[in-house]
């Protein structure tokens, strides 16, 4: 075999890979060039339809001033050089909506309008600006710019080179007889704003992005608050419930004691009460060493930053003076009183009223500076409403980055329990937390007081539950 067959070999293939290649560039430009899709541009937050009126004005400018130039000045009959005019005026308005089709009908426009002055040109005559007329070269930057805002970069780079070549073979390479060239100003200008519309539509799509970014991580930190905030009340929880788990071993253990001569059956059922109550106690002991380890720094219900024991008691309603107390000392001017018929609670609603109260409270402090504020309890045969209210803040507050936090805290308090929250602003320039925790109805006596008459609140099951609220007192 001769050294000469490999050679040819070789060119075959470079020849099939440039083919190829050459190929899927045009199928590219086909895909990118070739179409039809609207790509609008949208509309003004300031001023609505502003960018499309200066694009309409000014494409009537180009309208008048492209067929008065190409009649008066090119030598076209004027019926023909106002037809080249609609048709690089009409490029300019369907470029607002559909940017890839004006580009071609600009295109097109040009290049008939070249080509029917070139016939028009003798030598010594009138020196005409060609290929682009004035009005052409200003209706051709609008639609460049219109799709450079609106398309892939890609397209935007193949519709300037398409168009740079265009000129250049028009000019350049078939030229003319007499007349002031234009392309290179052109082609300057074409890039000039192919590069501003696509830094515009750059730094459009960052905005953008970075919104849904902090769209998303607002979500995703309001999202992480409420489970650090159900992570929070089960740990709460855990020691009032195993409290009663506790007690409720003990006494099965004992009972058999107070019987006398009790029976081989009622030993065993007991016996199976303190195992059921003591396996119980241990798999929430478990839960609570996962929460604990997943959260050792957890706040215990301490504001400010402070910690509390692991297995502190957790506060009751008995404690709300101490919290009253302690709210006073930081500042605050806060009042506390109740009404009702005071019965005992489920150790579950003790514990949300209190942290409902601190966390009102504690937000008025934030929110609120110079306000002052009152608790009221209300007891019912059907359950405890607790209402916060601070009056108008004195001084503008500080800015915070946990705006409604608190109310996911307090929402799944009251959620857990079945009952109502509502947080809004008053008419006087202060704020209401008002919140229902039901709880089942006891043998009450007959001569159990009702509600004062005086109490302006109205029902607890008809507060309305407003859509959007805000933390901030």
């Amino acid at each position: 075999m001769s050294r000469v067959e490999p050679v040819k070999r070789w060119g075959k293939r470079q020849g099939a890979w440039l083919w190829a290649r050459a190929e899927r560039m045009l199928r590219v430009l086909h895909d990118d060039l070739w179409t039809w899709r609207a790509d609008p541009l949208p509309p003004s937050v300031w001023l609505r339809w502003f960018p499309h009126g200066v694009v309409l004005l000014a494409a009537f400018g180009v309208l008048v001033g492209d067929a008065a130039q190409l009649g008066d000045n090119g030598g076209i009959e004027p019926g023909f050089a106002f037809l080249i005019a609609v048709a690089q005026a009409g490029a300019m308005a369907l470029a607002l909506w559909r940017p890839v089709a004006a580009w071609w009908l600009s295109m097109a426009g040009m290049l008939v309008g070249a080509f029917a002055v070139r016939a028009e040109m003798v030598p010594g005559g009138y020196e005409f600006t060609w290929p682009w007329t004035a009005a052409g070269l200003i209706g051709h930057l609008f639609v460049m710019l219109l799709l450079a805002l609106r398309v892939r970069t890609r397209v935007s780079l193949e519709a300037l080179a398409l168009t740079a070549l265009t000129t250049y073979l028009v000019q350049g390479v078939m030229g003319a007889a007499n007349y002031l060239p234009t392309g290179q100003l052109a082609v300057i200008l074409f890039t000039v704003v192919v590069v501003l519309g696509i830094a515009l539509r750059g730094r459009r799509e960052a905005r953008d992005e970075l919104a849904e970014q902090t769209t998303l991580t607002a979500e995703e930190r309001a999202r992480r608050t409420l489970l650090e905030e159900r992570g929070r009340i089960a740990r709460e929880l855990h020691d009032v419930v195993a409290h009663h788990m506790s007690v409720i071993s003990i006494q099965a253990q004992v009972a058999p004691l107070l019987v006398e001569n009790p029976s081989d059956e009622l030993k065993e059922n007991l016996a199976g009460i303190r195992q059921n109550a003591l396996e119980a106690l241990t798999e929430l002991r478990r839960v609570l060493g996962v929460l604990r380890a997943e959260h050792p720094d957890a706040l215990d219900g301490t504001e400010g930053g402070g910690t509390a024991a692991p297995h502190a008691p957790q506060p009751t309603l008995d404690r709300l003076d101490a919290l009253v107390e302690n709210i006073r000392a930081a500042g605050l001017a806060v009042t506390a009183d109740s009404s009702g018929l005071r019965r005992p609670l489920p150790p579950g609603v003790e514990l949300s009223a209190y942290r409902i109260v601190q966390e009102a409270l504690s937000n008025v402090l934030r929110h609120a500076p110079g306000a002052s504020a009152e608790v009221h309890l209300i007891h019912l045969p059907i359950g405890l409403r607790v209402v916060v209210t601070n009056t108008r803040p004195l001084h503008t507050p500080a800015p915070s980055q946990g705006a409604g936090h608190g109310l996911l805290g307090m929402r799944e308090r009251v959620a857990m329990l079945d009952g109502t929250l509502t947080a809004q602003s008053l008419p006087d320039g202060g704020y209401q937390v008002a919140a229902f925790l039901p709880v089942d109805a006891p043998d009450l006596p007959t001569d159990a007081p009702d509600l004062p008459a005086d109490d302006p609140d109205p029902p607890p099951d008809l507060f309305p539950d407003p859509s959007t609220e805000d933390d901030a007192p």
